[in-house]
């Protein structure tokens, strides 16, 4: 068994991720669920040996001196995959997940129609947010490839590492990736505004000074796509405002207020016929929402995500109900959908999310579903794939 047939194998499967764990055969995710191959148990040295053979001679260096590092490889011309290498208290581990070889379009995704008016737009800053695995990359890819077939622009795409490769089409695309073509994302970020960018997609904003770059190319007459780990659109703005010291976040408010488009929390959830379909929440980036930001009213951005359908703007426990009314999602599959969408849903009183899916309270019966045939595989893996 070698990492050709493993990569091979999660490609028939339509998995999203290899996992290669010492002292365990080789998981893969599909749909959501994680599966085993039934295979021998790989050792930290079999790992080792299939990491090394994809790996250059400076990120083998990197790997052993720091015990993790990031990369992407090609498989053909078939698909790449983006490969987390690790260690672990029992030796070396990796995930490999799976980066389609064409970009899926917005009409295939089945994105909102909204989206697409983010992307045409000139100006401004647009966040796709969600949970590891949650379909972003794919979401910025799409959009994009939206405007590399319609406009003629120049776009950086700056990410850790490059996932989708766009051709240049109508418009010219230049890829950066961190550690191969520039520093970090701060230099990159700075670098890119003497670049003549009219797009610039940011892999993920991490820091307080990454954040404040992609505000100020925002407000300088940029549009700017970005990724960060928040569950719901106004955690996001919060999570934003967090990163700024005390001093500074009046200005920050001030600066984002100007320049937010919009922001899409998404995440995924398994269809009733299989495969995964995305749910988003949407929130636009209209005068009201922009005079919440700047006044710091954060908590009231909700009920005008619940009133804005006008403009686009839609909630997740809407967007999941919608799903579950045309039959794309089971009613169980809502249920969990909504109770992990965020803190935020959390904090407010379950009898919203609970007459979102036609009444009912969600308590702790909800939240540990009886271990049904149906639903044990979510969990367990042992059920496995022949290799």
């Amino acid at each position: 068994m070698d990492l050709t047939q493993l990569l091979a194998f999660t490609m028939q499967n339509e998995a999203s991720d290899l996992h290669l764990s010492a002292t365990n055969p080789p998981i893969i995710r599909a749909h959501g669920t994680m599966k085993r191959i039934k295979a021998d148990p790989l050792t930290s040295d079999d790992i080792r040996a299939m990491l090394y053979s994809v790996m250059s001679e400076d990120q083998r260096a990197v790997y052993e001196k720091d015990m993790e590092i990031d990369l992407a490889i090609s498989f053909g011309e078939k698909a790449r995959f983006r490969v987390n290498a690790f260690t672990t208290r029992t030796g070396a581990a990796a995930v490999f997940r799976t980066i389609p070889s064409s970009v899926p379009t917005m009409a295939e995704l089945d994105l909102p129609p909204v989206m697409r008016r983010f992307a045409e737009l000139e100006k401004g800053i647009v966040l796709v947010t969600g949970p590891t695995g949650s379909g972003k990359s794919t979401t910025l890819a799409s959009m994009i490839n939206h405007i590399n077939i319609n406009f003629a622009k120049h776009i950086i795409t700056i990410e850790d590492p490059v996932e989708f490769f766009h051709s240049s089409k109508q418009s010219l695309i230049n890829h950066r990736e961190v550690g191969r073509d520039t520093h970090d994302f701060r230099a990159a970020l700075r670098s890119a505004l003497r670049e003549d960018p009219d797009v610039i997609l940011v892999g993920e904003m991490r820091d307080y000074e990454t954040i404040s770059l992609a505000l100020t190319a925002a407000e300088t007459g940029h549009l700017v796509f970005a990724t960060l780990h928040a569950n719901s659109a106004s955690k996001t703005i919060d999570r934003i405002i967090d990163v700024f010291p005390t001093g500074d976040k009046e200005m920050v408010r001030a600066m984002l207020s100007s320049s937010l488009q919009g922001v899409v929390a998404q995440t995924l959830l398994k269809r009733t016929e299989g495969g995964r379909v995305g749910a988003f929440e949407i929130l636009v980036g209209t005068n009201a929402v922009r005079n919440l930001i700047r006044e710091n009213q954060i908590p009231q951005m909700y009920s005008m995500i619940q009133t804005g359908s006008r403009y686009g703007m839609i909630t997740m426990e809407e967007a999941v109900n919608n799903l579950m009314e045309q039959g794309i999602v089971d009613k169980d599959e809502a249920r969990r959908a909504l109770l992990r969408t965020s803190e935020e849903i959390e904090e407010r009183d379950d009898e919203v999310a609970a007459a979102a899916l036609g009444g009912g309270k969600i308590g702790t019966a909800a939240e540990k579903p009886a271990k049904t045939p149906a639903n044990s595989s979510d969990s367990d893996p042992e059920e496995g794939y022949s290799f």
